[in-house]
């Protein structure tokens, strides 16, 4: 009798036990992330970021439903993401939601909500056991804060190349740099000032209305002429210089050194020749004009020469030709146009890691020299399959006889975006005249020899930064958007927005976007094949295990106590 007693005080402690650890366990917010590509760990900085919220925030994922296994894997991932935010800051706090549910008018009233807030649904085509069927889903995140709103897209664009498992994977892989910047946008106290150059012929402000447009949400941004100026602010954390095709004078070119010795920050999107496809075709033996920005001496100072060429990529998008009349109409078809190549980003650096394609008109090639106390990464090169026309060169549609023939294309990689980070050497070392030394006692800033510490982008297209205007009806295209195929390169904006949250990210929040999440693809054709199979060993399995174990017990404890 008492070892029966004692059985059952041993059980019962047991089961106490069982449910007093699993409740410490859900209430405790430690884990140990063991995977491999630590996809569970935040960034020190993001943790930064969450940690600083001192006001409640609320983010309605909009991301929740029935959806294939892809996407699933892209809700759980958001969830568990945000979960790690909540336990980090009780200030944050999250709900999903599903557009979806509802009544007919209250769903359509709430699309139309949606619409106007930016968040456009994206339609899913699911094909499962045979059927095809369609669905709207948003898969945005809506960030609350104060008076404040923002929209998070958690879908990666999908390039033309890229299947849909590699797209959600990337998508996972960014989900915790898109949201956990945009709460770092909209908790900082002061927004970083942005300039955008002007007077020497640079892109004119309908050319940069798409990305102005989208800057100012999280950024004080503004253009400033070069003639009302004697030298630039400190208070500015960033200055772009988009396109000049105009000289540069030396009292120009000491205000812009001046800048960055005192610790400015420059993307220059400098073109090395004005070529314009339009002209090819109108003008005989064209060969595009050099500009003369005269900021080649500059640079080479800082260490990046322009080469004197044209870069071709086999990698590149596509101009219609016309290939025959019929009944007094041309007809088209579309041609490679090598002057116009897709490029992909390095995964490198976080700026162009998980990065969209890129589509550029007519690069140059830069060339990286080395400079002491100067940090320089590529960030942009054409794809191995590349060649180059050095100048002067004449343009002509002629090219697209060379046919996509990979022998032709034999240069390999060429850079055309990088970045430099460091103490740059001036310009004007050893060259500062007695004249301008005085204008800059005479302003309160005496002659800085070498920079603090600063940072320079370059790239050789301002294609990268420009949207389309159209002056008949004053509508602007997305920066990145090909008028002859009728597509989006989502890179380009991509990377400049990424290139400036870089240049004035203080506590170093892009980290995030380096997380590189592998990719585990199921083998979709052996799922289909075997899966009653596995469906009956997960159902069945547990259960002939439960039954041999209660059976061992049985025979243990008959064996035990049997007299």
């Amino acid at each position: 009798m008492k070892s029966r007693k004692d059985a059952i005080l041993y059980t019962l402690i047991i089961i106490v036990s069982v449910l007093l650890l699993n409740a410490l366990v859900n209430r405790s917010t430690a884990a140990i992330d063991m995977t491999e590509d630590k996809r569970f760990s935040l960034s020190p900085s993001t943790e930064e970021v969450i940690q600083s919220v001192d006001q409640p925030i609320l983010i309605r994922v909009l991301l929740t439903g029935d959806f294939p296994s892809g996407f699933e894997q892209l809700e759980e991932a958001t969830s568990s993401l945000l979960q790690q935010f909540r336990a980090l800051n009780s200030n944050v706090s999250f709900v999903f939601e599903d557009p979806s549910n509802g009544t007919t008018e209250e769903i359509n009233a709430r699309y139309e909500n949606l619409k106007e807030i930016g968040a456009l649904p994206t339609n899913l085509v699911v094909q499962e056991d045979g059927e095809v069927s369609e669905k709207l889903i948003f898969p945005y995140a809506l960030i609350s804060y104060g008076r404040g709103q923002s929209i998070v897209n958690l879908l990666k664009a999908q390039d033309a190349d890229e299947t849909e498992d590699v797209t959600l994977n990337k998508s996972i892989a960014l989900l915790e740099y898109k949201i956990g910047d945009q709460i770092y946008k909209m908790t900082r106290l002061d927004k970083p000032n942005v300039v955008l150059l002007e007077g020497r012929g640079e892109l004119p402000a309908q050319q940069t209305a798409y990305l102005e447009n989208v800057l100012k949400r999280n950024y004080d941004i503004g253009r400033l002429h070069l003639d009302s100026i004697y030298q630039l602010s400190k208070e500015i954390d960033l200055l772009i210089v988009a396109r000049p095709s105009q000289p540069y004078s030396s009292r120009d070119q000491l205000i812009l050194d001046q800048y960055v010795m005192n610790g400015g920050n420059v993307i220059w999107l400098v073109e090395k020749y004005e070529a314009n496809v339009f002209k090819i075709d109108t003008v005989a033996n064209y060969v595009p004009r050099e500009i003369a920005h005269n900021l080649d001496d500059l640079f080479f100072d800082y260490g990046v020469r322009y080469r004197s060429n044209l870069l071709l990529d086999l990698q590149c998008s596509r101009v219609p030709q016309v290939v025959a009349v019929q009944g007094g109409k041309p007809q088209t078809e579309m041609f490679p146009w090598f002057y116009h190549p897709i490029l992909t980003g390095s995964d490198k650096h976080p700026i162009t890691n998980n990065l969209s394609n890129l589509n550029l008109t007519f690069p140059s090639e830069l060339e990286v020299l080395d400079r002491p106390d100067v940090e320089t990464q590529v960030l942009l090169t054409t794809s191995a399959a590349s060649r180059f026309q050095v100048y002067p060169m004449t343009l002509s549609f002629d090219v697209v006889r060379l046919g996509e023939d990979p022998s032709k294309f034999d240069k390999g990689q060429r850079t055309i975006a990088i970045l430099s980070e460091g103490k740059f050497q001036s310009h004007f070392k050893n060259r500062l005249n007695q004249s301008q030394e005085q204008t800059l006692n005479q302003l309160g800033t005496p002659f800085q020899e070498s920079s603090l510490g600063s940072k320079q982008l370059w790239t050789t297209d301002a294609y990268l930064i420009s949207n389309l205007y159209n002056p008949s009806n004053n509508r602007i295209s997305p920066i990145g958007f090909n008028q002859w195929e009728q597509v989006t390169y989502d890179g380009n904006f991509e990377f400049i927005k990424n290139a400036i949250d870089y240049m004035v990210d203080d506590i170093n929040v892009m980290e995030a976007r380096n997380k590189d999440v592998k990719l585990r693809l199921l083998n979709r054709g052996k799922v289909i094949k075997e899966k009653t199979k596995w469906q009956m060993i997960n159902m069945l399995l547990p259960l002939v295990l439960l039954g041999l174990f209660g059976l061992c017990f049985t025979l243990i404890r008959r064996r035990r106590y049997a007299k």
